[in-house]
């Protein structure tokens, strides 16, 4: 680099830094008035630039900058709008919901009601549950409602999944605790029959699981292996799509990618590096289909197993778990201030 290109680094440099500081100027009481309950904002808010040490005003700039920006976030927010770069965001910035893909709005949207209707049905079956009087058809009209509902998420799920599969991946429609236990963009099979054994022992929503006889619970038993075997068939094929992202293609991809490039090879690279992408998205398609697919066996199994009265019992403790997961998921991301 010679003298000249130095100078414009530099320039660029202390431009990028005055625009910061005009940026923060105009902003500081902002951030001053919305954190006013903090100490450290007070502290912020009362700070001045320092004007006794002999710099000049871009030394000035530079001290006025290092103190807010290890002390303040919103002016580390501002601070990566001065650069014409691309710089990685931490999700405490909230970012994420200005940068959503058509599909994750709409899945997103559908799935907020979803979750609402899901609460309904569970009310509705809480209150059959407990009713002495309700007939067999009328139980089964409900597990008939419920389970088609359940249905609806996996039909709406694999129609924007071909559209865009890896959101379904890194889902922003969840809470952080909801997916630390999600399994292939989901629950995992297996859980249900801890589940329905917990229920059994508990009496919880109702009695009717604590009777399974003897034979449902060797039907169950069945079950349980023939899910764990394809639950193993998925984590294989997971593991085989994982791996595939360190063959010889992708290494060679990488480089090309890396090298400096001229305007025609950019765009032939990027050729190459697109249909690459689409064909790991047609795998990731494949597994996520793959373990829905189980989940929904597993809900049928069980189902076909138990009677009616055990199926509204069932279904309610499914629901009711589901939701009060996303329920304490919310509440601990609202205290660490993320936003779904």
């Amino acid at each position: 680099m010679n003298s000249l290109d130095k100078l414009h680094v530099v320039g660029m440099i202390y431009s990028a830094v005055a625009t910061f500081q005009n940026t923060l100027n105009s902003e500081h009481q902002v951030v001053g008035r919305m954190h006013d309950s903090s100490p450290q904002s007070k502290l912020i808010a009362a700070r001045k630039p320092c004007t006794s040490l002999p710099y000049s005003n871009h030394h000035r700039g530079f001290n006025s900058f290092f103190h807010l920006f290890l002390s303040s976030p919103a002016p580390l927010f501002h601070f990566y709008k001065c650069f014409p770069f691309h710089v990685y965001m931490p999700r405490k910035f909230n970012l994420s919901n200005n940068m959503k893909s058509q599909v994750e709005e709409r899945f997103t949207e559908f799935f907020e009601k979803w979750v609402c209707q899901l609460d309904e049905h569970l009310q509705h079956l809480i209150k059959v549950s407990k009713e002495t009087t309700s007939n067999e058809a009328d139980q089964q009209a409900l597990v008939s409602k419920v389970t088609t509902h359940l249905k609806e998420y996996y039909t709406v799920k694999w129609a924007l999944a071909h559209e865009d599969v890896l959101v379904f991946y890194c889902p922003g429609w969840i809470s952080t605790f909801e997916n630390a236990y999600s399994w292939v963009t989901g629950w995992k099979p297996s859980m249900i029959f801890k589940l329905v054994e917990s229920m059994r022992k508990a009496r919880i929503p109702g009695a009717s699981l604590s009777e399974l006889t003897e034979q449902q619970l060797k039907k169950i038993e069945e079950l349980r292996v023939k899910i764990r075997l394809e639950e193993e068939k998925v984590e294989r094929d997971m593991e085989r799509q994982q791996v595939s992202m360190g063959d010889r293609r992708m290494v060679e991809l990488s480089r090309l990618a890396s090298r400096d490039r001229n305007g025609d090879t950019t765009v032939q690279v990027d050729g190459l590096v697109e249909v690459a992408l689409k064909g790991l998205k047609c795998g990731l398609e494949k597994v996520m289909k793959g373990a829905d697919c189980v989940r929904l066996k597993t809900l049928k199994g069980v189902l076909d197993i138990l009677n009616s009265k055990q199926c509204v019992d069932f279904l309610a403790g499914t629901c009711m778990l589901h939701i009060q997961l996303r329920l304490w998921g919310m509440k601990r991301d609202g205290k660490c201030g993320l936003e779904l």
